[in-house]
């Protein structure tokens, strides 16, 4: 076994404090990676104080992780010792299924392992990347360009990833107006791909005082939704909007911007389940959908098409000791736009 420290909530009313555990040894495909930044996602607030369901605890959190690859098993082919690595929401899947083998592990219907909060193919508790390493099968690790800021990158494995995905999936483009609603972690990086992939792109906030911070990361226009005229002004104006928000809220005057056969995504996840007008939906055949993260080549293509780019995410680095106060503020939207955790200072 390996001797692994970190930072565990041992309960749901427990802080997160910090704990040495073990991780499997290394096998023929796996890898073993100094983690050196992770990224602090709402997630882990979620899962860390049983939000959305009751936890496998001790949970180390944890999902956005960059390190250096460290030790390889005799059979890995993927990476070498000194490599960069990045590992996002899921360290397994069955690769069997249909979901698995259409390069969408992340919805893998047999036995799909997260990152943490869950149990592995060994039937080990899966411990995440609040830690100062971590082992898994080479195939679930994807390289990271030596031209991006590495602790920028770390947040693209949740924040970037789950924007990303939806955005390519309904092809979002030139041509196409884009509404961004919330700028916050995923947010932010809803505008920048938008932005890259050659959409108008607008953000709806109620905080008029982030207009000068949208438009700093490209977005072309920023209306406040507290102001009726500015809302009206947008009425059925969007062919696609990407609503990033986590925290409970009405969709309905949101969904009353989207032009006729417009599409709304869910990527904020919020707690309480949405109450939709049937009306709403049938006049103009809107269509809600959701998006969850992105499979493995997804994943790649993304952080290929980021060092192409030059897109990282814009970050706040922090001391591990400080993450209840990191909690606290993302929590309260204050944070440009992404707490990433140095692990040097475990």
């Amino acid at each position: 076994m390996i001797h692994s420290k970190g930072y565990a909530a041992q309960s749901a009313e427990t802080d997160l404090a910090p704990w040495d555990f073990e991780r499997r040894d290394v096998g023929l495909h796996d890898v073993l990676i100094d983690i050196a930044y992770c990224g602090v996602c709402h997630t882990d607030v979620h899962l860390t104080r049983n939000e959305w369901f009751p936890g496998l605890f001790p949970m180390v959190p944890g999902h956005e992780i960059v390190g250096i690859v460290s030790q390889v098993g005799n059979h890995v082919t993927k990476f070498k010792t000194g490599d960069r690595a990045a590992v996002g929401v899921m360290v397994d899947s069955c690769r069997a299924c249909e979901d698995c083998k259409n390069g969408q592990e992340q919805f893998c219907a047999v036995s799909p392992v997260v990152t943490y909060n869950n149990l592995d193919h060994y039937n080990m508790p899966a411990y995440g990347g609040y830690a100062n390493n971590i082992v898994l099968n080479e195939d679930f690790a994807h390289h990271v360009s030596e031209k991006l800021d590495f602790a920028a990158v770390a947040p693209l494995l949740c924040a970037g990833i789950t924007t990303y995905s939806p955005l390519r999936r309904w092809k979002v483009g030139e041509g196409h107006k884009l509404a961004v609603v919330g700028l916050g972690g995923l947010g932010h990086m809803a505008v920048k791909f938008g932005v890259a992939f050659g959409a108008e792109v607008t953000v709806l906030s109620t905080s008029p005082g982030k207009e000068e911070a949208a438009k700093k990361l490209g977005a072309h226009h920023f209306v406040v939704t507290k102001d009726e005229e500015q809302m009206k002004s947008t009425l059925r104006s969007f062919h696609f909007i990407v609503d990033t928000v986590a925290a409970n809220h009405d969709l309905n005057p949101y969904l009353a911007l989207l032009k006729t056969n417009g599409v709304y995504i869910n990527v904020g996840m919020p707690a309480e389940p949405w109450q939709l007008s049937s009306f709403t939906l049938a006049t103009g055949n809107k269509v809600v959908s959701g998006s969850g993260a992105g499979g493995l080549p997804e994943t790649q293509e993304m952080l290929d098409f980021c060092a192409e780019h030059n897109i990282v995410s814009d970050i706040e680095l922090i001391n591990i000791k400080d993450i209840h106060t990191a909690f606290d503020r993302m929590l309260k939207g204050d944070v440009l736009y992404r707490f990433v955790i140095d692990m040097a200072t475990l």
